[in-house]
């Protein structure tokens, strides 16, 4: 059999051809350490020859042994213990490897890689571009100048829109291409169809529905609701009761979708919204998008990864966008991307321009709040459908537990050089997160001073200092995400408050190790372990709502800084508006004069306040 321990390709299709030989390799990790330090791509295969990642990387050989370094996460482990060959190929720059990237991963569909495949279940509702176009639903986006709007989540929603089409506008039903006939069809007769087909009507006349039909998806309906109101009127006029009756509940539906349309902010510009949430190799991304202000599509795609959050999400981005439709002139993530490299991508492959950016606060950072929302419920619902009892069975054996920890209970910090400390408290029961049960802990003892112990301490004080004064549930395990100095400094509070009887353990980033609070050796679990994957999600949760409480008193504390910048609103004032309208998004729903009214400010401030906080 033909060996050969590195393959090296100069073109995409070298690898198809080298693909079928299957055959002896040294070990992937030493496979590793003989890449070039330069840009490119390289694909994993497993025992069965099958590539089963794809990744682009700026030094192939820094990239790729970082797979195998010895703090490396238990995500990363279950690709690494997979891998029988890796392979690559030199490109000339960073770039060019992305391009490579993703053409290969829509080639080949890599088990770990994203695919769109799992998240394009969501209909669509597409428009043909033809003479006299056909208005159907559909799930593939196909590159012919047709027009497609959505994805739908809710499947009623597209159904009550195709209804209210058909209803209103005489479109043709029939197959595509449209061919001639002598004599229209069926529907023709009924009233349901123009008869496109007979030459009954003609093409300037069925485009004006046509154009109306996208006014009505795209949340433009001012219009069409003024005709119908007409003809309802002039129906009940002519004692024409059903058909009158008929108008107002096309009215009646029209405005339903209407209603639907949740977010609108009136800016004439196409924007759209992306974010990633991960719980292990569990990935949600949840884009929405916004045309001419209003919210006219959102959707979710689900995938298991083995990317972190920023590789995961750019090459989600390149794929969603790479058919060229409906690319926005502002895209707005949740995580730092290489935004360079993207712009590039988006003008050299699609000719469009795009402004991609991170926001941090103000309107574009609520949005995509709404979007990381909906992403972290749909990964944790997803989480929630496994079932985790064999994996707290075996954490008992493995900590020397009594009882399998039904009611787990973990701890973390996160602060910003001093500033914006906080800790966080989840809960997690039976295997689950239980979200009902977060708390957050802004620390009151610190005065400005960085000492994560002291941190620990105030948090496990104050929450288990309640839990005893209320008589409230006690948990059956302690995770602290921290090493030794940590579980030590919990252990002791513990002890003072008389609570012997709950464990702590501290699970430390590096290497996944396992620390006891009654002076047992570290404990390093299997990679592959379902126990060790429990702890992972555990106290991965507290670091990610940590973090995400740290941001919100940074976002707080940014909204007083904007208050306070317009002229007429001070310190004192700016307090007294956040404490009567709880927050900037509940202002921006008042007009000038309710906030003049209910803030208490001149009338010329609340325009002032109002101009600041749209922009």
């Amino acid at each position: 059999m033909k060996k050969k321990e590195m393959a090296t390709y100069e073109s995409e299709a070298e690898v198809e051809s080298f693909g079928s030989i299957v055959m002896e390799t040294t070990p992937p990790s030493d496979q590793a350490k003989e890449l070039p330090h330069s840009s490119g791509v390289y694909l994993m295969r497993d025992k069965a020859d099958t590539i089963i990642y794809v990744g682009k990387a700026k030094d192939l050989r820094k990239r790729v042994t970082s797979y195998f370094l010895a703090n490396r996460n238990a995500k990363t482990a279950a690709l690494v213990k997979k891998i029988v060959r890796i392979e690559h190929i030199i490109t000339g720059n960073e770039y060019e490897a992305l391009v490579l990237e993703n053409n290969l991963i829509k080639k080949y569909s890599p088990h770990y890689n994203i695919s769109l495949k799992d998240g394009k279940s969501y209909p669509m509702i597409r428009i043909t571009a033809e003479p006299f176009p056909k208005v159907f639903k559909t799930r593939r986006i196909i590159n012919d100048g047709s027009s497609y709007f959505g994805p739908f989540p809710d499947a009623g929603k597209l159904e009550m829109c195709l209804d209210l089409i058909k209803k209103i506008f005489p479109l043709r039903r029939c197959g595509i291409p449209l061919r001639k006939r002598e004599k229209p069809c069926l529907y023709y007769h009924i009233g349901l169809c123009s008869g496109p087909c007979a030459g009954m009507v003609s093409q300037e006349e069925y485009n004006t529905a046509i154009i109306a039909v996208k006014n009505l998806l795209e949340g433009h309906n001012e219009q069409l609701i003024k005709d119908l109101t007409v003809q309802m009127q002039a129906a009940s006029k002519e004692l024409k009761f059903e058909e009158a009756a008929g108008k107002r509940d096309l009215l009646n539906a029209i405005r339903v979708i209407s209603t639907e349309q949740q977010v609108e902010d009136f800016v004439q510009e196409s924007r759209d919204y992306a974010s990633i949430e991960m719980r292990g190799p569990l990935c949600t991304i949840s884009l929405m998008q916004m045309r001419s202000g209003r919210l006219i599509g959102r959707a979710l795609y689900r995938a298991e990864t083995l990317g972190d959050e920023t590789e995961t999400l750019l090459n989600f981005l390149v794929q969603y966008y790479a058919d060229g439709l409906k690319l926005p002139q502002f895209l707005y993530v949740s995580h730092e991307i290489d935004v360079e490299l993207i712009r590039r991508y988006f003008a050299e492959q699609l000719g469009g321009k795009l402004d991609v950016s991170v926001p941090i606060d103000g309107k574009h950072y609520r949005i995509l709040r709404m979007a990381s929302e909906n992403a972290s419920r749909d990964v944790e619902k997803r989480l929630k459908g496994r079932d985790n009892t064999p994996a707290l069975e075996l954490l008992a054996s493995a900590l020397g537990l009594e009882n399998p920890p039904s009611l787990i209970e973990g701890f973390d910090i996160a602060q910003l050089s001093g500033k914006y400390t906080v800790a966080s408290l989840i809960s997690f029961r039976n295997g689950n997160p239980d979200k009902p049960n977060y708390r957050r802990y802004n620390m009151r003892t610190l005065e400005g001073k960085i000492d994560d112990y002291e941190s620990m301490r105030e948090a496990v004080a104050r929450r288990y200092t309640k839990i005893l004064n209320e008589n409230l549930e006690r948990p059956d395990l302690i995770l602290i995400d921290g090493g030794k100095g940590q579980v030590n400094a919990v252990r002791e509070v513990l002890d003072d408050l008389s609570l012997f009887d709950i464990p702590v353990i501290g699970l430390a980033k590096d290497v996944e190790e396992i620390v006891f609070d009654d002076g047992r050796p570290a404990l390093l679990l299997p990679e592959q372990s379902e126990e060790l994957r429990l702890l992972i999600a555990v106290r991965d949760e507290c670091h990610r709502f940590a973090t995400n409480a740290n941001q919100a008193m940074r976002s707080h504390e940014a909204s007083f800084k904007l208050l306070e910048s317009v002229e007429g609103i001070g310190k004192k004032r700016s307090q007294e508006l956040m404490k009567t309208f709880g927050s900037m998004d509940e202002m921006l729903k008042k007009t000038d004069k309710e906030l003049a009214d209910e803030g208490n400010i001149p009338l010329v401030v609340a325009q002032r306040l109002l101009k600041a906080l749209t922009l």
